[in-house]
């Protein structure tokens, strides 16, 4: 049995040590729960004027981070801001508000933030007149996809409609411009720290090839600790590591963690990519091939709210997922795993069970020991018909909503293009449009895709 087995079999297996750790963790969450909970009311306090409503659109973060920079900002200016996620917005909250400054993520080709899928539903559509409403929108989005900023656009184009007035123009941010951001923060005072701060050299420890033989491209589980030695970065499962990649400092490249804090490393699961004239993908090259044992890369944990388990922790959990999307669900089972927890399914899918089913002895020793109480997976190419995870879905259509009656939340993550797709569009078909949208609303259908 070579290392990362061994650390795949110990990960759980002092139950009182992990007790330690979950009240360690309850307690800081604790804590940061009350400092969020103070700091909203001392940006919604001051002059006794209705707060501006910070609102954000979020998928992975980015924006939510934003909204509370702006807020602070605001307050610092004795300005009183309510932050807000978009979901949580309702239509006559919009109506009354005499100011409200959106921060709207773009994701995919265009589409609207997970954050925001509610919002878009039942006020967007619903046409309502907000003729006091004064506002700004901050985009933030990719120009590598052809409707860049497309949301945010949507967003500002819908509230000039309904009447609204326009403060400046949208700022648009492609990548986490600083230039475009510091314009945004220049309107508000004091521009907060800078969005590149954090990143601290991080030394691999390991590397394994999980795919000999695959008709895809090789993917590799990979160790990382910090360089200086000291403690772990707190992570909860579902957060994400961001790499900076000397080439294109301005886009630092994220990925899925794998592994718990209490695993003592932060693990990565990597696909190579490789560009048309050959050439490996700036990130994933440097991180299955460039690097040594003992190199270093820069690295900073950014927290996914988006994707953790808060507010979940007592459900049943469905997690659906293909590829490297594997990452982000084995978090979350390992999580599960050390809490005891057995109500959990999961449907993985991939090429061929003979080259492609990662982490393969963990998952079965899940499945044997009872961590997973059902276990689906689907390999597209092991026979003739082309078999995905959205197919498995819908032959078990009659499981998934006796699942969901028992109140089970759904973690999805992998390939936007295709498989989440693919899967949302199975969910509506099962459980029904109003259902999925109640389920994003209330944080029961979480999604870590790209």
């Amino acid at each position: 049995m070579n290392d990362f087995a061994w650390r795949a079999l110990g990960a759980g297996s002092t139950v009182a040590a992990y007790a330690a750790l979950c009240a360690s963790i309850y307690l800081r969450e604790r804590s940061r729960k009350a400092e969020a909970a103070r700091d909203s009311a001392a940006l919604s306090a001051g002059s006794g004027n209705a707060p501006v409503l910070v609102l954000f659109a979020s998928q992975t973060g980015q924006a939510e981070a934003v909204a509370w920079q702006t807020a602070r900002q605001l307050s610092a200016a004795n300005t009183p801001a309510r932050v807000m996620e978009l979901n949580a917005l309702d239509r006559s909250t919009l109506a009354a508000a005499p100011r409200a400054l959106f921060i709207a993520s773009t994701y995919g080709e265009g589409d609207g933030p997970d954050g925001a899928s509610a919002f878009a539903e039942r006020v967007m559509n619903s046409s309502p007149a907000l003729p006091s409403l004064n506002y700004a929108v901050l985009a933030l989005g990719d120009r590598q996809y052809a409707n860049f900023c497309g949301f945010g656009r949507a967003l500002d184009e819908w509230l000039q409609a309904a009447g609204a007035r326009r403060e400046f123009d949208r700022i648009e941010v492609d990548n986490s411009d600083p230039a475009a951001l510091a314009a945004w923060h220049a309107h508000w005072g004091d521009s907060p720290a800078s969005e590149g701060e954090g990143f601290a050299p991080w030394r691999l420890v390991s590397r394994e090839h999980l795919n000999p033989g695959s008709a895809g491209w090789p993917v590799f589980h990979l160790g990382l600790v910090p360089q200086a030695g000291g403690p772990l970065p707190y992570w909860a499962s579902g957060d994400l590591a961001q790499v900076a990649v000397a080439s294109d400092p301005k886009r630092p490249r994220e990925y899925s963690i794998a592994s718990v804090h209490a695993d003592g490393e932060l693990q990565l699961l990597v696909r190579q990519e490789r560009h048309p004239d050959g050439m490996l993908g700036a990130a994933s090259g440097l991180l299955t091939s460039t690097l040594g044992i003992g190199d270093t890369v820069g690295l900073r944990v950014r927290e996914h709210r988006g994707f953790r388990l808060d507010g979940n922790e007592a459900r049943p959990l469905i997690l659906v997922g293909n590829g490297t999307g594997i990452a982000g669900l084995r978090a979350h089972l390992r999580a599960r795993a050390a809490m005891g927890r057995h109500d959990n399914w999961l449907v993985f899918g991939e090429r061929q069970a003979a080259h492609d089913f990662l982490y393969r002895k963990e998952i079965e020793a899940w499945q044997a020991g009872g961590t997973l109480k059902r276990l689906d997976m689907v390999f597209s190419r092991d026979q003739a018909d082309r078999l995905y995870v959205q197919h498995q879905l819908l032959q078990s259509a009659d499981t998934l909503l006796q699942w969901l009656h028992d109140g089970a939340a759904i973690y999805v993550c992998g390939s936007l293009q295709g498989m989440a797709s693919g899967v949302d569009a199975a969910l509506r078909q099962i459980a029904g449009e109003a259902q999925l949208i109640e389920l994003a609303a209330s944080g029961r259908y979480r999604r870590d895709v790209y």
